[in-house]
Protein backbone atom coordinates (compact mmCIF):
# COMPACT_ATOMS: atom_id res chain seq x y z
CA UNK A 1 0.00 0.00 0.00
CA UNK A 2 1.13 3.53 -0.77
CA UNK A 3 2.97 5.07 2.21
CA UNK A 4 0.95 8.30 1.90
CA UNK A 5 -2.25 6.28 2.16
CA UNK A 6 -0.91 4.43 5.19
CA UNK A 7 -0.12 7.72 6.90
CA UNK A 8 -3.55 9.10 6.06
CA UNK A 9 -5.26 5.98 7.45
CA UNK A 10 -3.31 6.23 10.71
CA UNK A 11 -4.09 9.96 11.06
CA UNK A 12 -7.80 9.48 10.42
CA UNK A 13 -7.98 6.52 12.81
CA UNK A 14 -6.18 8.49 15.53
CA UNK A 15 -8.47 11.48 15.04
CA UNK A 16 -11.66 9.40 15.10
CA UNK A 17 -10.52 7.38 18.14
CA UNK A 18 -9.67 10.59 20.01
CA UNK A 19 -13.06 12.09 19.17
CA UNK A 20 -15.34 9.07 19.61
CA UNK A 21 -13.43 6.43 21.57
CA UNK A 22 -12.02 2.97 20.88
CA UNK A 23 -15.28 1.53 19.53
CA UNK A 24 -15.63 3.94 16.61
CA UNK A 25 -16.15 2.22 13.28
CA UNK A 26 -14.96 3.37 9.87
CA UNK A 27 -15.31 2.36 6.26
CA UNK A 28 -12.50 2.85 3.73
CA UNK A 29 -14.38 5.88 2.41
CA UNK A 30 -13.44 7.69 5.65
CA UNK A 31 -9.94 8.22 4.26
CA UNK A 32 -11.12 10.17 1.21
CA UNK A 33 -12.93 13.40 0.46
CA UNK A 34 -16.51 13.24 -0.78
CA UNK A 35 -15.17 14.20 -4.19
CA UNK A 36 -13.43 11.30 -5.91
CA UNK A 37 -10.32 13.19 -6.99
CA UNK A 38 -7.95 10.20 -6.86
CA UNK A 39 -9.70 7.07 -8.16
CA UNK A 40 -6.48 5.03 -8.31
CA UNK A 41 -5.77 5.55 -4.63
CA UNK A 42 -9.41 4.86 -3.75
CA UNK A 43 -9.21 1.56 -5.65
CA UNK A 44 -5.95 0.68 -3.89
CA UNK A 45 -7.63 1.23 -0.52
CA UNK A 46 -10.69 -0.74 -1.59
CA UNK A 47 -8.57 -3.66 -2.82
CA UNK A 48 -6.58 -3.73 0.43
CA UNK A 49 -9.76 -3.48 2.54
CA UNK A 50 -11.97 -5.92 0.63
CA UNK A 51 -9.71 -8.36 -1.22
CA UNK A 52 -6.58 -8.57 0.94
CA UNK A 53 -7.93 -8.09 4.48
CA UNK A 54 -11.53 -9.23 3.82
CA UNK A 55 -12.89 -6.59 6.17
CA UNK A 56 -16.57 -5.82 6.70
CA UNK A 57 -17.97 -2.53 5.45
CA UNK A 58 -17.40 -0.97 8.88
CA UNK A 59 -14.49 -1.95 11.11
CA UNK A 60 -13.18 -0.54 14.36
CA UNK A 61 -10.61 2.18 13.81
CA UNK A 62 -8.32 0.48 16.33
CA UNK A 63 -8.27 -2.70 14.23
CA UNK A 64 -7.63 -0.81 11.00
CA UNK A 65 -4.74 1.09 12.55
CA UNK A 66 -3.29 -2.16 13.91
CA UNK A 67 -3.45 -3.80 10.46
CA UNK A 68 -1.69 -0.84 8.83
CA UNK A 69 1.04 -0.52 11.44
CA UNK A 70 1.79 -4.22 11.90
CA UNK A 71 3.26 -5.14 8.56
Amino acid sequence: MDSNLEEKIIQVCDRKIAAKGNNVGLSFYAFFKNKNDNPELLMEAAKWWIMEKKLDHFEKATRIKELVTSK
